[in-house]
């Protein structure tokens, strides 16, 4: 997709919003610090019997949720979005190659409304999103768990899984030769987008 698609751009440059293409794709996501993130980054082989595609993988990772979210009212998988009832509090997005996968997502733990503006509408949306806004469409995770329970429960859930031990970011495993495929556009890039979509 392309920047003008996604974003209102005369807003996000005039306001100097970063703008970052994340390698795995998906929809567009206003981040922030009220912005939760979990990722799963897995060999092939390290769910036992799960196909390495893209809806086993889904499944699979709203099956971790449900444990997260149990008692919870109307957590449920609606299509590709993490949801209470109608309202989207959780994106998706993956990245599969030959012998692994990732998949992350991005929780709307709380935001600003006022962030919201620098999306469009997007020309292609979830079903049961019927046309609603942004504002209308998502809810505040913080509205149904404390954030603390949500992470304990997460790595209790993944418990059941996998062997979980914490460890910090200056602790994990780095390779030298690692060329990151996320990119953060420049002004330039945007204001080209810009003018390109303009009539």
């Amino acid at each position: 997709m392309k920047p003008a698609e996604l974003l209102e751009l005369d807003l996000v440059l005039r306001d100097h919003v970063p703008v970052i293409k994340r390698f795995t794709g998906g929809g567009t996501v206003i981040v922030d610090s009220g912005t939760v993130f979990v990722t799963f980054i897995c060999n092939k082989d390290a769910v036992p019997g799960l196909q390495p595609y893209p809806r086993p993988i889904m499944s699979w990772s709203s099956l971790v949720y449900n444990e997260v979210f149990q008692g919870t009212r109307n957590f449920n998988l609606r299509e590709n979005d993490y949801v209470f009832g109608n309202l989207k509090f959780g994106g998706n997005a993956q990245s599969i190659t030959k012998n692994r996968w990732v998949h992350h997502t991005s929780f709307l733990w709380d935001f600003e409304e006022k962030n919201m503006s620098y999306l469009k509408h997007p020309a292609k949306a979830p079903d049961y999103r019927q046309a609603r806004s942004h504002l209308e469409f998502i809810c505040r995770m913080k509205d149904y768990i404390p954030r603390s329970i949500f992470i304990d429960k997460t790595i209790r859930a993944l418990s059941s899984h996998f062997t979980v031990s914490p460890t910090t970011l200056e602790e994990a495993p780095t390779d030298p030769h690692f060329e990151p495929s996320t990119k953060l556009l420049t002004t330039q890039d945007l204001e080209t987008a810009a003018s390109s979509s303009s009539p």
